[in-house]
């Protein structure tokens, strides 16, 4: 993910010549801008099309956001049919040299995140639950810990050394999030609102690597010329959220 401030901020706050990025010419990147206008703003002024149905979405974390401050995320996404998706991601991980026995085919990835003039490496692992696994989970009548994968679990356990996962974890949530996409097909935007009304916003774009400076530039130029505004502050909008799901009360089904 590619987080920069291009919104009240002058011109030359954003230069894509500033990132000093890895060698590592297949890697992939996630392009993505926190926006911090109205939403039925952001919809009109980029010509945005909802891109299928909206899903439910929670985040796990204890009231101290012990997780999130070990650089570790826990999501959990779920269909209108209650399946689900656990997606387990660890920030600052090495993607040129992941041993590609612990992040198997199909089952997760490595890919960049970009904070203005710097960059990491995110790996994602994920696990596919069933109705009823999902409505456990979320009910707390399983752990998070217990819902892992064993690929999550290892990789915590042999890369990370945060295993057990710390005590009192429970669902943020629930996230309604409705995803858009650009006339041009080339942006998608979330839109995520919590239970207290607050909404979030960010636009993304998948890109190489190697075209993720050029393809800042084209993020902000468009967005300038849409006049939708950035967050000034876009490294702290994870935590906002979380912060902001806790602050909610966060409720269960």
């Amino acid at each position: 993910m590619l987080l920069v401030a291009v919104t009240a901020l002058p011109a030359t706050t954003l230069r894509a010549s500033d990132l000093t990025l890895p060698d590592a010419s297949a890697a992939q990147a996630e392009i993505q801008i926190g926006l911090c206008a109205p939403p039925d703003e952001i919809v009109q002024a980029l010509g945005l099309r909802p891109r299928g149905a909206p899903i439910e979405v929670w985040q796990f974390d204890d009231p101290e956001l012990a997780l999130f401050a070990r650089g570790l995320r826990l999501r959990l996404r779920v269909a209108a049919s209650g399946h689900s998706e656990l997606t387990l991601k660890v920030s600052k991980q090495d993607c040129a040299h992941v041993d590609l026995n612990l992040v198997p085919p199909g089952e997760g990835k490595c890919e960049f995140d970009v904070y203005g003039a710097s960059s990491e490496g995110t790996v994602s692992l994920n696990r596919r639950l069933g109705a009823a696994a999902t409505h456990d989970l979320l009910a707390g009548r399983v752990a998070p810990a217990h819902a892992l994968s064993s690929s999550q679990i290892g990789y915590l356990r042999k890369v990370v050394g945060d295993w057990p996962l710390p005590p009192g974890l429970r669902a943020l949530g629930l996230m309604q999030v409705r995803t858009y996409r650009t006339k041009d097909g080339r942006y998608d935007v979330d839109i995520s609102r919590l239970p207290d009304g607050k909404q979030f916003a960010e636009i993304s774009r998948k890109v190489g690597l190697a075209m993720a400076p050029r393809a800042m530039d084209a993020m902000a130029a468009d967005l300038a010329r849409a006049g939708v505004k950035a967050c000034a502050e876009q490294s702290s909008q994870a935590a906002n959220k979380l912060r902001a799901l806790l602050d909610g009360r966060a409720s269960r089904p």
